[in-house]
């Protein structure tokens, strides 16, 4: 049965490339497109179908604002109406494949975390950091028994899950700077770090060790650990991970069982991507 509780999301904030700079002072920037695209995400995580007054407060905008981007959304096919709720059509999917088609990092990925998760019987996958947060762009058929499913266009917070602190750790000094000015770390358990300084102390420690482990502190019970994907010119474009349940799997043998399986993966990888 699907809930009809509605999870507030956070009011739509652009994020320029690398954080550094406020998109909305740019006389370019169209204001209308970035709330539409606000409107849509909306639907993540909710129920399939949502009032206007429902959408109105999950993205943080007037309604008469909101029904000039569902009018314009729905006159485009994005979305469906039955004059009361609406909901996102198979349309939206086109979005995603138009990234998917242009970009080589998910179908070059694919082969290799397939053979990462037969090699160690663990579910892996590759995310890219967008804005604060991670997106998995390739996810391995092996699915793990976890409390919180995750596929293939899933976003997470970066600083307490094990890809987002290797994409955070490789970022320039004022991007990561910008990114802990806007970012509020909250507790998902209670291993789950959010002071600033042992968070910026613990990606000097990734960035050096090329490596990060994850311990509980996403979920209970979440052992996960993760490398960067680097590019022909040597820039890291992603990270990979292999995630685990900790009572099955110890530390030690995701370190020295785990770890170099992904670290060679990604290395195979690397001469695909071009730079």
């Amino acid at each position: 049965m699907v809930s009809s509780k509605i999870v507030k999301m956070a009011s739509p904030e652009p994020i320029a490339p690398g954080g550094l700079l406020d998109p909305t002072e740019d006389n370019n920037y169209i204001a209308a497109l970035a709330r539409g695209l606000a409107v849509m995400r909306a639907f993540a995580g909710q129920r399939n179908q949502l009032t206007m007054a429902e959408i109105a407060k999950l993205v943080g905008l007037p309604r008469a604002t909101v029904r000039r981007c569902l009018i314009t959304l729905t006159a485009l096919g994005y979305i469906d109406t039955n004059g009361k709720y609406y909901r996102l059509t198979p349309q939206v999917l086109t979005l995603s494949q138009s990234y998917f088609s242009s970009n080589p990092l998910p179908r070059v990925a694919q082969p290799f975390i397939e053979q990462v998760s037969e090699a160690v019987g663990e579910s892996c996958s590759v995310s890219v950091l967008t804005g604060d947060e991670v997106i998995y762009v390739a996810r391995s058929t092996r699915k793990r028994a976890a409390s919180v499913h995750r596929d293939v266009g899933q976003n997470l917070p970066a600083y307490c899950t094990s890809m987002g602190r290797v994409l955070l750790a490789h970022l320039e000094p004022e991007q990561l700077d910008a990114y802990f000015r806007r970012v509020t770390m909250k507790k998902f358990t209670h291993e789950t770090i959010t002071d600033e300084t042992t968070m910026r102390a613990l990606l000097d420690q990734v960035r050096r060790r090329e490596f990060c482990m994850i311990d509980g502190e996403l979920e209970h019970n979440l052992r996960a650990v993760a490398v960067p994907v680097r590019d022909q010119s040597g820039r890291v474009i992603a990270a990979a991970h292999i995630s685990s349940e900790a009572d099955r799997t110890p530390k030690e043998k995701m370190r020295n069982e785990f770890l170099p399986v992904l670290r060679s993966a990604v290395s195979q990888m690397r001469s695909l991507l071009i730079g």
